[in-house]
This record gives C-alpha cells, sequence and structure tokens, in this order.
C-alpha cells in the first residue's frame, strides 16, 4: 500500500464555524466547500475534512455522532509563541501551557464546535540528549 495524502475528518454541527476557526488561526486554506462539507488544506499539515452532523455521505450509524473525544495534535516550532499568538487574537485556551513528564509541552484550544486542538512540542533534556547520542553511537559500531 502506498499512502499518498492523509486527512483528518471531523463531523460537527457548523462547518463554516470550524472552517473559519482552522482558517482564521490555523493557517489552513479551503480547497472544497458545499452544503455541509468542507476541505481545508495546509502544505504542512495532513488534510482537514469538517462534514455536517447528519450529512448523508456518512454511514447511517454514524450521521449524528460528534467529533466528541477526538483530538487534534499539531507538532509546532514555538510552542510559547503560538500560545501568546491564540491568546492575543482572543482565542480560549482550554487547557493552559503545561509539561508532561515524558519531555511532551502543550497546550490546548476548543473550536467552536467542541473540537479540541492540541499543539505541542517535545522538551530535550541533557538526559534525552545523552540517550540519543549513545543510540548514535551505538548504531555506528
Amino acid at each position: 500500500m502506498k499512502i499518498t495524502a492523509t486527512a483528518i475528518s471531523l463531523t460537527v454541527d457548523d462547518v463554516p464555524a470550524s472552517a473559519d476557526f482552522l482558517t482564521t488561526h490555523f493557517g489552513f486554506q479551503e480547497a472544497m466547500a458545499a452544503d455541509g462539507f468542507a476541505s481545508l488544506a495546509r502544505e504542512d499539515a495532513p488534510s482537514v475534512i469538517l462534514l455536517r452532523r447528519g450529512i448523508e455521505v456518512l454511514p447511517e450509524g454514524f450521521r449524528d455522532q460528534h467529533a466528541t473525544g477526538v483530538i487534534v495534535a499539531f507538532t509546532v516550532d514555538d510552542l510559547p509563541a503560538e500560545y501568546e499568538r491564540l491568546k492575543s487574537a482572543g482565542v480560549e485556551i482550554s487547557m493552559e501551557l503545561r509539561e508532561e513528564p515524558w519531555g511532551e509541552r502543550l497546550f490546548q484550544v476548543t473550536d467552536p464546535n467542541g473540537v479540541i486542538i492540541q499543539l505541542v512540542d517535545w522538551v530535550v533534556t541533557s538526559e534525552t540528549e545523552a540517550d540519543a547520542e549513545a543510540a548514535a553511537h551505538a548504531d555506528s559500531e
């Protein structure tokens, strides 16, 4: 199998609201749109497909489900700068900037339909660097 593209498909109540949130705050561009549907794209990320809840393109048993429990995560270069940029733009931060014990730094925002968007970067500690050096050294032998 050869995968030629990747997309995240989210079922929401208000497609234009989520599309506007992603284009305004995350640099996505609308590639296609119709009633109850939007396809958003960025060169450096998977496409995001937004489908209106109840639309017939979804299997019958799934039409009324919402994107509950889904977290869309983007790894970024400068997490603190993105945090400040979004906060300055008036985006409500639903989980404050934090660092996990395994080295992940993150914060979350929530779009108008309740979709959680998480921005992430990774903290490199001296222990992590030492492990990487040891692995590189072992591979070269």
